[in-house]
């Protein structure tokens, strides 16, 4: 197993992996913006629309009254030519030390009291017995999620019911970790939500609507960190209910991939992955029973085509360094039975 490296990274490099992130948006239909809290798209994401609304304005606030009083400050007290004389200084005033004394602190307390409404709120929603639960797993660097009630595991998507007035649906997603501190966020969905390890999470979503939501680890957590990604794809009921019936069948099989498929249960990728209705039963590595079911590869680093998938088995470095997937040495002949077989799980 490979240790986490370190990779010098200029400042270009940062700048490319930041937009890289957002230019994932071009991928997949109905994709919306990366981190704009701005159009929220669920309940939780608007209480932190609200929340945002009424920081900017007081913070507008505060802005114009200090701009304008050092302007006035600098037009009405500039120093004239010839004009040597100190203006007149004020000390002591028990109104002005009262005055920038109190209205921080109320100011405070306001942003405090409105923030903490709104996390309680959020935090201490009851769950209601018919809603969608959901287990989030954070690795570095690609997140695991698990339908218990379904017997469904895949990796770096959540598919989950769109919600309705006149049918609402509520996902409640238990968050944890494998290894080190990760952070949940899907912005138009929801706040940010911590996920420590052997400390277990929580969230919930009711998307109202239909569409693709990308978000993104919000802590870091190691070399690949920006390219920790992940999906919520928010589906119709009857949608929803056809990706449950998929997911739960085993692996496809088909005699014109056999080599293929016993190519791949030769080599030690079964220690890591696994391949329902296989010997392969690996849980350190996403579950890649229905791989070529999801929209992305590498945690949503590269669109997820044959020719990519090719790129990613020969050598991972190159596609995510410092990824903890090892380069395996594959020859010519048994890359091409790999990928022919791990592009048939559909």
């Amino acid at each position: 197993m490979r240790t986490e490296q370190s990779h010098p990274m200029s400042v270009t490099s940062r700048f490319a992996i930041f937009w890289s992130f957002t230019a994932v948006a071009a991928y997949g239909q109905q994709v919306q913006a990366i981190g704009n809290i701005f159009k929220p798209r669920a309940t939780p994401a608007e209480s932190v629309y609200h929340l945002s609304l009424l920081v900017l304005a007081v913070c507008a606030a505060i802005f114009i009254v200090v701009a304008g009083l050092l302007t006035y400050a600098l037009v009405r007290f500039r120093r004239k030519c010839g004009d040597h004389r100190e203006p007149a200084q004020v000390y002591g005033s028990d109104r002005i030390e009262i005055a920038w004394t109190v209205i921080p602190i109320l100011i405070v307390f306001v942003l405090t009291m409105a923030t903490a409404r709104i996390v309680s709120a959020t935090l201490d929603k009851p769950t209601p017995s018919d809603a969608l639960k959901i287990t989030v797993v954070g690795h570095q660097w690609w997140w695991e999620v698990r339908y218990p009630a379904f017997r469904i595991v895949t990796a770096n998507e959540v598919h989950v019911p769109v919600s309705t007035p006149t049918n609402p649906a509520i996902t409640f997603l238990g968050l944890e970790s494998a290894d080190v501190a990760h952070s949940f966020w899907i912005p138009q969905l929801a706040g940010k939500t911590d996920l420590i390890p052997n400390h277990p999470n929580r969230m919930w979503i009711d998307p109202k609507q239909e569409g693709t939501f990308l978000g993104n680890c919000a802590e870091y957590c190691g070399t690949q960190h920006a390219n920790m990604r992940l999906r919520v794809i928010v589906q119709s009921r009857a949608d929803f209910a056809k990706w449950v019936a998929g997911q739960q069948q085993n692996a496809m099989t088909d005699v014109h991939i056999e080599t293929g498929r016993s190519q791949f249960l030769s080599l030690s990728c079964v220690n890591c992955h696994t391949v329902s209705g296989t010997a392969a039963a690996g849980t350190f590595g996403p579950d890649l029973t229905h791989l070529m079911s999801r929209d992305t590869l590498a945690a949503g680093v590269v669109p997820n085509s044959v020719k990519n998938l090719r790129e990613w088995i020969k050598d991972p470095d190159t596609v995510k360094p410092g990824s903890l997937m090892p380069n395996m040495q594959l020859t010519t002949e048994q890359l091409d039975e790999v990928v022919t077989y791990l592009s048939s799980l559909k």
